[in-house]
């Protein structure tokens, strides 16, 4: 594939890893906290759904592997430091398909059950993950001030410079 992916991957786990210091300083009660008002309910969740989303799309359809290596129940992350690890191993997957995808933006047919039939791309199925993980990061600072855990004065999450 073509490697300003990869270079841009890499932007986002360096962006990725200023979230989990932030979370990684809340309280384990907080992030798992389930907040009715908001989506996916808790900031575990938040991120749960993020990882969920790449292993589906990046690893499910785009390389094969089985649901079961490619979607976990949030509940079985207990703190961030955990989701940390789930995040690697969304990391190993994404940087595996960066090497393997040969052919990143010829169009095929995706079939999932039970749903409409998508056109998509190599490409697509590695950029729509990443787009989807930045909306929810402003959900997951929106949740965390409600909380009373606002990201620090001067705190950016940002994609990172290069």
């Amino acid at each position: 594939m073509d490697p300003s992916l990869a270079l841009f991957y890499g932007w986002i786990i360096r962006t990725r890893e200023e979230l989990f210091e932030y979370t990684t300083s809340l309280p384990d009660e907080i992030y798992t906290y389930e907040h009715p008002d908001f989506a996916y309910g808790s900031l575990r969740n938040i991120q749960a759904h993020v990882a969920n989303c790449y292993l589906g799309w990046v690893g499910h359809y785009g390389l094969g592997m089985n649901e079961d290596q490619t979607h976990f129940e949030p509940a079985s992350v207990p703190d961030a430091e955990v989701m940390r690890v789930k995040f690697a191993e969304v990391d190993r997957i994404v940087e595996q398909a960066c090497r393997v995808f040969d052919q990143p933006d010829v169009s095929f047919e995706l079939v999932r059950p039970g749903r409409d039939r998508l056109q998509v791309t190599q490409r697509w199925l590695v950029m729509h993950p990443i787009t989807h993980e930045f909306h929810h990061k402003g959900q997951l600072l929106a949740l965390g001030r409600v909380l009373g855990y606002p990201l620090a004065p001067g705190g950016d999450t940002d994609l990172v410079l290069p």
